[in-house]
Order: structure tokens, then sequence, then C-alpha cells
């Protein structure tokens, strides 16, 4: 059975695990994120980093994320989930509507570039194949 979301098909078979801001899964060995709308805090971003280090046995993996809109979160939401990329990420290539995605980059990263290689994708094909080249 498969189940779409946002346009987005949740592959039949695989393990699924839900979050309070995201529903993951992996294809082959690269993280899938479909992003969920609450408003990121502190708190809901350290629920989330256990979940990802429990789902990838503490190991930095690729990480493809649908984005959705969701509210922008405080600056110390911001400052802590931009330190914490690099503990649960290796890579993560962002897809979304045309924009969405540079104004997120534009809100983490304007004063310093990201902590791991990022991209923007409007197309999951590409991104995935760019993922690829941090496996």
């Amino acid at each position: 059975m498969l189940i779409k979301v946002f346009m987005i098909t949740i592959p039949a078979g695989r393990e699924i695990f839900e979050g309070d801001i995201a529903t993951y899964w992996f294809d082959d060995d690269i993280l899938v994120s479909l992003s969920k709308s609450p408003k990121r805090t502190v708190e809901s971003i350290k629920a989330n980093i256990q979940l990802v280090k429990r789902i990838t046995n503490n190991k930095p993996v690729p990480l493809l994320i649908y984005l959705s809109n969701s509210p922008v979160p405080d600056k110390e939401t911001r400052k802590y989930s931009t330190e914490q990329l690099q503990v649960i990420y290796s890579a993560m290539a962002m897809v979304s509507k045309p924009g969405l995605s540079k104004f997120i980059m534009n809100i983490l990263f304007s004063l310093k570039k990201p902590p791991i290689p990022m991209k923007s994708f409007t197309d999951d094909k590409e991104a995935k194949d760019w993922l690829k080249l941090y496996l």
C-alpha cells in the first residue's frame, strides 16, 4: 500500500518512524524526512535529534528532507538546530517548491556557512543523486 502525503509517496514495505516534526524512512542508505508543520522549539528539536540518533544508530547520515511550510523558529531554536546538524547528518538535500528552501537557508545561515554540505532542490531525483556523493 502506498500513502500519498503532499505529493510524496511514502514507500510500502519500509520501516516508518514518526516524530512530532517529521516522518522518516530510509531509501537505500539515505534518510528521508517528510517535514511536518508545527513550530520548532528547542525541546522539539532535542526530541527529534534523539529519534534520528535512534533511527541511525548514532551515525551521521545523508538526509533528504521534503520541506513543509512551518512558522519561523525563534533565535535560540535556530542556533541550537544549526549546532546539532553535524551531529546527526553528513549532508542535507532540501526539496521544496521554489524559494522555500532558500528562505530557510537564509534564516539559518545568514551569518555563517552551514556546518555540513547543504543544497536546495525542486526535484527529489536530483537531490538523491547529489546525496549519494556523501554515502
